[in-house]
């Protein structure tokens, strides 16, 4: 047993491109408590997505060591402890609300009953439109379909990769709203990659910044607002003085 919902320590990894070695990530380390949300932010390219990739078992690590909830990720996945969203919801066109939902218990071979797909439905918000396809849906609601789909197998760990940055700024907003809700009313450690400061501090229990590629951890900000954190708290002298000292550390770490 452990308390971390997921841990690295000196995790690396290198690529190929154009025959030439590639570092996209040196020596990582980070140890997230369990039932916490973290932001990762950093600059475009740093490696924000492959620590997610890794941490998913969709990548391997070139060195180090990766936990999730004490287990290999690998392993981790194998018994429906990750969850996963990414900025495209990929929904399959021909099915419906409840039907891409359940696309995870089939896939995993998870059984559960129509009426937990339905309680995710409606913790997401969208009770009324289990019978509508993807394309009756704004992009919010996508997303909403794509967060349920992750969490219906009741994983320890969620993980989502920009999953409002295709989203307008108003339909963003709402959703880091509703995000933090979702959040709250199931607890699951949780890392939210995002280029989004505003919406780092809006979420997370500490934000991660990362330094460009080879990328690392320059600095932790621990987020101590009080929750529910609300549209009215982000316009607080706190907030904004939180924010300033995530830009600096981005800052900071571009001058690395």
């Amino acid at each position: 047993m452990t308390d971390a919902g997921f841990e690295l320590v000196g995790v690396s990894k290198q690529f190929v491109l154009r025959r030439q070695p590639l570092v996209a990530v040196d020596r990582f380390d980070y140890r997230a408590p369990i039932g916490t949300l973290t932001a990762l932010v950093g600059p475009s390219g740093c490696g924000k997505s492959t620590i997610l990739r890794i941490l998913a078992g969709l990548d391997e690590p070139s060195s180090g060591t990766v936990l999730v909830h004490g287990l290999a990720p690998a392993e981790a996945r194998d018994r429906h402890e990750i969850g996963v969203a990414f900025q495209d919801p990929a929904l399959l066109p021909w099915r419906n609300v409840r039907d891409n939902v359940r696309f995870a218990l089939q896939v995993t071979g998870v059984d559960a009953p129509t009426s937990a797909v339905d309680n995710l439905i409606a913790l997401v918000g969208l009770t009324g439109f289990e019978t509508a396809r993807p394309r009756q849906l704004s992009g919010g609601m996508r997303q909403r379909v794509a967060i349920a789909r992750a969490l219906v197998t009741s994983p320890s760990v969620l993980l989502l990769d920009e999953p409002f940055g295709a989203l307008d700024a108003m339909t963003r907003t709402r959703m880091n709203m509703e995000l933090q809700r979702i959040w709250m009313e199931r607890v699951t450690t949780t890392l939210l990659v995002t280029h989004s400061i505003d919406e780092a501090v809006l979420l997370a229990d500490e934000v991660v910044v990362m330094a460009p590629r080879p990328s690392r951890v320059v600095a932790r900000v621990k987020i101590d607002l009080p929750r529910p954190r609300t549209a009215e708290m982000t316009r607080s002298a706190a907030f904004h003085d939180l924010a300033d000292i995530v830009s600096e550390s981005l800052v900071a770490g571009d001058e690395l």
